[in-house]
């Protein structure tokens, strides 16, 4: 991994969720969050939208979705923090109708609030780079190490990143650590380009071969699904979702 494209380390946090989609309504949720939430975080609270991607339900929980969010450091987060819950009803009254469109196509979720690593790439600098964007699939793990380790876990794995990229052509493009915690816990997103380059590379960590985290004596219990991402995610489209993306949400 290289420091953000625009200079200097990353200085954003970002809110990871994973919410439960209710019957066949994930498509029309991941356009929901994207195309209808995502302008309006931008416009208000300069939240920008990070990527949206639908978990394989073979490799995790189903219908499921992963959203990541990007804000303006600990004190962004605050603002839109204030902006939410600053009200009788803790949720932005401006944003009701929203919310209710919202409220059919989920049931729940969980929330992280993650650090990255300094040499994450903010996704402004990712869309910047297009030739660090795109995969066919992501890897997404959740990492567990002995407490307070959290750095040390992330620093050995941005260390290798190279080596790992040219043993297997997964290449890493997040690595968070979660806030609010004991400083045990870690988030990967590895962006792979082809459901081949996945096989071969799960190939040969089932016989114990681990070109991605090598060993680094740190790691407690570690958890990977996959990930495919959105139509309108950054990821895919190299921009954040735009006004002209919308639609009604009642659609």
């Amino acid at each position: 991994m290289t420091e953000n494209v625009r200079g200097g380390p990353n200085e954003k946090v970002y809110i990871h969720e994973f919410i439960d989609i209710t019957r066949q309504n994930r498509a029309k949720y991941m356009h929901h969050m994207t195309a209808n939430w995502s302008p309006i975080g931008q416009e208000q609270r300069h939240q920008l939208c990070y990527g949206v991607w639908g978990v394989v339900g073979s490799t995790g929980p189903w219908p499921q979705v992963v959203n990541i969010w990007e804000e303006d450091g600990f004190d962004g987060l605050a603002s839109s923090f204030r902006l939410e819950f600053g009200n009788a009803l803790l949720q932005d009254p401006a944003l009701a109708k929203w919310w209710a469109a919202a409220a059919d196509l989920r049931s729940g979720g969980y929330d992280r609030i993650l650090v990255p690593h300094p040499s994450t790439a903010t996704i402004e600098g990712l869309c910047a780079s297009p030739d660090r964007l795109g995969g066919e699939v992501y890897a997404h793990e959740v990492v567990t190490v002995r407490k307070g380790r959290a750095r040390d876990l992330l620093d050995h794995v941005t260390d290798r990143a190279d080596a790992a990229a040219k043993a297997t052509d997964w290449r890493l493009t997040g690595a968070w650590s979660t806030a609010l915690g004991t400083n045990s816990e870690c988030v990967l997103l590895w962006t792979i380009p082809t459901w081949e380059a996945w096989a071969a590379a799960e190939k040969d960590l089932a016989r114990d071969r681990d070109n991605l985290l090598g060993d680094s004596g740190l790691v407690e219990t570690r958890d990977r699904i996959l990930l495919v991402d959105s139509p309108l995610s950054p990821h895919r489209t190299g921009r954040q979702p735009a006004r002209s993306d919308r639609t009604d949400w009642t659609d």
